[in-house]
């Protein structure tokens, strides 16, 4: 997506929308869990005008990963935090390398184009030339002898 929304009141999975209660309940967490886990950066929920924190649906489901990696896992919060930020780095840097991948193809049919365009300006008087390797025929010149 490149961020921008057709309708301003279009909902995705970005948009903060649950209160602290309901965000505990769909992650199956405490409330008091979630004000710890965004005290220490893991999952940072938006922000009312008023400092209300709400949750969206990837939040949640952030919440849904940090308790599996924490109790399945037993991976300490720092550790979880680290694999988040790494997480986030390499999802950041495989929309680069898809951004870049498009600005090369893109270069690439303007390139042929331009190329296509050269071609067609070629003079059509010429005679195109041809490989002495390829052809077949052998052509020897002998000079006629001088009469004096």
């Amino acid at each position: 997506m490149d961020g921008r929304r057709r309708n301003p009141y279009e909902l995705t999975d970005e948009t903060p929308v649950y209160v602290i209660s309901v965000a505990a309940q769909l992650s199956g967490l405490h409330p008091q869990t979630l004000r710890q886990y965004d005290r220490l950066g893991l999952v940072s929920p938006g922000r009312t005008a008023g400092r209300g924190r709400r949750y969206s649906a990837r939040d949640i489901e952030l919440l849904r990963q940090v308790q599996a990696l924490s109790q399945d896992e037993g991976i300490n919060l720092a550790g979880i935090k680290r694999i988040i930020e790494l997480e986030n780095q390499v999802a950041a840097l495989q929309a680069r390398v898809a951004e870049l991948a498009a600005a090369v193809e893109g270069a690439a049919a303007a390139m042929q184009q331009r190329e296509a365009q050269v071609h067609a300006s070629y003079r059509r008087d010429l005679v195109p030339y041809q490989d002495v390797q390829q052809a077949s025929a052998l052509v020897v010149w002998r000079p006629k002898p001088k009469r004096d």
